[in-house]
């Protein structure tokens, strides 16, 4: 570039690092540069000394836009003034301090933006302005610029058309006090948060039918005053710079504005024939629909305002472009809305599944990362899943995980989080492994350190591994190579959700006989009892799937006693006291396994597990949590552990006296109690008299618990 003598203009992002010194070998490579916008990131190592070797350099500049310099001195705005006759475009957005009095004497000046800048003398700065003899429009959003200011440049100059002043406080103030305080503005525009914007445009065009919405139309402004296509193309870039500020800040009490007129004038300008507009359009939708990062919560009402005015097709037609930054930021704001399930359903309905799905296979890592968050999204709805396995999307996520491997953990989670969505359906979940999901992510669950490629990774495997037995994808998990040690140490994490997965996956896993003697030998056994141990103040997701880890590595007699020696019977006995009836249901289970035997048994009764089951016997809401534990009662009292009073059985050899006797009447009490409940005299009674189909229903469904279908019973054999 710095070859390119007769460059003629440098629009430069992401540029934060750059220094005074780069910033003026550039400037004195390219004299004849007309054009020079570096931004939006602050340039705070860029001082008014690199500024003034710019306009030393560069005379022929019309327009220079930067953004966050800490100070913009005299001496820099003088040189410009001096050495660029032709300077009729300065943009200084969100700087420390601008001297606004020398900006007065760049005559040639036509448009000025200092928005978001503070610390400014209005006061010297209408004076000055207003004697600027060529001054079009100024925009002065997100400043504490003064009514008084504003209605000071309306009277004194004489050539200003147009004043942008979104999201100023006092204007705003002085609007709601006074609504017609700058309706004598003669002929001169003043535009604000609570003015109607598209209106008011409207009025630009004297004597023509220009619909109010159709203001951005460069056909409307064809064979008009060459200056009002020029000042629309300025108005254009200040509106999508201020609005993506204000989007980004969230300030309150904007919904009427994004409702009423806002979301409107962002589609106006993704349809804007300048790119850097288009785009930043597309960011500002993607940033104003979601009120919460970190739960990525979206506004309901905002995100359909941009489907009722027809923005899914023109986003979708700007991700189709051949531009990758126009695709990325189209792809961003099409996979936030679709967070909404109805604009999802309209994104799947206007071609957004195969869009994203060719986008994911992109080399440019931004663009691959915000498609997978679009099937992320879309992949939340059961009614998408097919449609994109169809679409080869599931193949496009794999292939993702294995094009970026390392330190891309935006792309890494998003295809994982896409992955364990689709997992979770029976026929997708085939296909997840057909692609080679599995090894993918296995890789990730061994190799990656980002907690939320992890969580995501997990969840992935988990749900791979949830399906019954016409899919053999648990064995297919448990016999990847790592991946069951892998989940062990995962259970590990500083993480919560990284932990609430794994122990989630093994739960699944332990499903199949040799996953669960494997993950007993990979140390699944300590691990799990350690989680639940620690996990007693955690979240509810986290004990359930700790206690349903436990419940499925019990299934076998070896896991059931080291359980119990490893100190498990004390936190299931805790959590089964949860008013939550997942976790205590789920705990139930695993203390109805253990309680099969009889060291276990003796464990429950010594920390005082019979009264909580008792409890969970007649009181759960659960009647499979009731059913689970008249079983683990019924098996710890059918006659083989010994009646006397229990000594050195504990696992640490501790002794304690416990009335066996009483516990066994107390339990027998409550068994009997429990079946009791399934029996109603006067309908059994009324079913036999009949046998009408209604009355049988009605003993089935009352008898009836769903879920038994899924438990292993043993049969003692004596």
């Amino acid at each position: 570039a710095l070859g390119a003598r007769d460059l003629r203009e440098v629009v430069a992002e992401g540029c934060r690092g750059l220094t005074d010194a780069t910033l003026a070998v550039l400037a004195a490579r390219h004299e004849a540069l007309e054009s020079l916008q570096i931004g939006p990131d602050p340039l705070e190592r860029i001082s008014s000394d690199a500024v003034r070797h710019v306009a030393l350099c560069c005379s022929r500049l019309r327009r220079l836009h930067l953004s966050g310099l800490r100070e913009v001195d005299s001496d820099a705005i003088g040189a410009l003034a001096r050495y660029c006759p032709l300077l009729e475009d300065v943009a200084l957005l969100d700087c420390g301090t601008v001297d606004e009095a020398a900006l007065g004497d760049i005559h040639s000046l036509r448009f000025l933006s200092i928005a978001g800048c503070y610390n400014v003398k209005w006061a010297t700065a209408s004076a000055s302005w207003a004697q600027l003899p060529l001054l079009v429009a100024v925009d002065v959003s997100r400043t504490d610029v003064s009514p008084n200011a504003v209605a000071r440049l309306i009277s004194h100059s004489k050539t200003l058309e147009l004043i942008c002043a979104l999201n100023c406080k006092f204007v705003e103030e002085e609007q709601a006090h006074s609504p017609t305080a700058f309706s004598n503005s003669k002929g001169k525009l003043v535009l604000t948060i609570t003015c109607p914007i598209f209106k008011s445009l409207a009025s630009l065009f004297p004597g023509e039918a220009v619909e109010e919405h159709g203001v951005f139309n460069e056909c409307n402004w064809r064979n008009k005053r060459k200056i009002l296509g020029v000042m629309m193309n300025w108005l254009e870039w200040v509106l999508s710079q201020s609005l993506l500020r204000i989007a980004e800040c969230n300030p309150y009490g904007m919904d009427d504005f994004w409702l009423q007129q806002g979301t409107s004038m962002l589609l106006s300008l993704v349809k804007s024939s300048q790119e850097d507009v288009q785009e930043r359009a597309a960011t500002t939708i993607a940033t104003f629909v979601v009120i919460d990062d970190e739960t990525a919560n979206v506004d309901a009402a905002r995100s359909e305002a941009v489907m009722r005015d027809g923005g899914i097709p023109l986003l979708l037609d700007l991700a189709r472009c051949s531009r990758v930054s126009a695709q990325s930021e189209a792809a961003k704001a099409i996979a936030n809305l679709s967070v909404n399930a109805k604009v999802a359903k309209v994104v799947a309905d206007e071609g957004g599944i195969a869009i994203f799905t060719n986008l994911a296979k992109s080399t440019n890592r931004l663009v691959a990362e915000e498609a997978a968050g679009g099937l992320w999204n879309l992949s939340v709805g059961e009614e998408h899943k097919a449609a994109i396995a169809a679409a080869g999307g599931i193949k496009a996520l794999v292939d993702l995980i294995f094009r970026w491997p390392a330190g891309t953990d935006g792309v890494l989670e998003r295809a994982a989080g896409a992955l364990a969505n689709l997992a979770a359906d029976d026929k997708c979940s085939l296909e997840v492994a057909k692609a080679g999901g599995v090894h993918a992510l296995v890789t990730l669950a061994r190799s990656c350190k980002l907690e939320g490629v992890l969580e995501q990774a997990a969840r992935a495997l988990a749900n791979l591994a949830a399906h019954g037995d016409n899919n053999n994808n648990n064995a297919a998990v448990g016999q990847e190579a790592g991946a069951l040690e892998a989940l062990v140490q995962l259970t590990c994490s500083q993480n919560e959700g990284v932990r609430q997965e794994a122990a989630g996956a093994l739960w699944n896993l332990s499903f199949d006989d040799r996953n669960r003697e494997a993950i007993a030998a990979a140390g699944g056994v300590e691990a799990l009892v350690s989680l639940a141990q620690q996990c007693l103040n955690a979240s509810e997701g986290l004990q359930e799937r700790a206690a349903g880890a436990l419940w499925g590595l019990s299934v076998s007699e070896s896991n059931s006693i080291a359980i119990g020696q490893e100190g498990g019977v004390a936190p299931l006995l805790t959590m089964a006291q949860s008013e939550v009836e997942d976790v205590h249901e789920t705990a139930a289970g695993a203390l109805w396994n253990l309680a099969f035997y009889s060291s276990n048994a003796h464990r429950i009764v010594e920390e005082g597990g019979v009264p909580i089951l008792v409890h969970l016997c007649s009181s759960s809401g659960s009647k499979m949590a009731r059913f689970m534990s008249a079983l683990a009662l019924a098996y710890m009292f059918d006659g083989r552990m010994d009646e006397a009073a229990i000594v050195g059985t504990s696992s640490e050899g501790s002794s304690k006296g416990v009335n066996v006797e009483g516990a066994r009447r107390m339990a027998l009490k409550h068994i009997e109690t429990f079946v009791l409940t399934f029996s109603d005299p006067q309908v059994f009674s009324m079913a036999a008299a009949s046998s009408a189909p209604a009355a049988l229903s009605q003993v089935a469904e009352a008898v009836f618990i769903q879920e038994a279908g899924h438990l292993r019973c043993r049969v003692v054999l004596r």
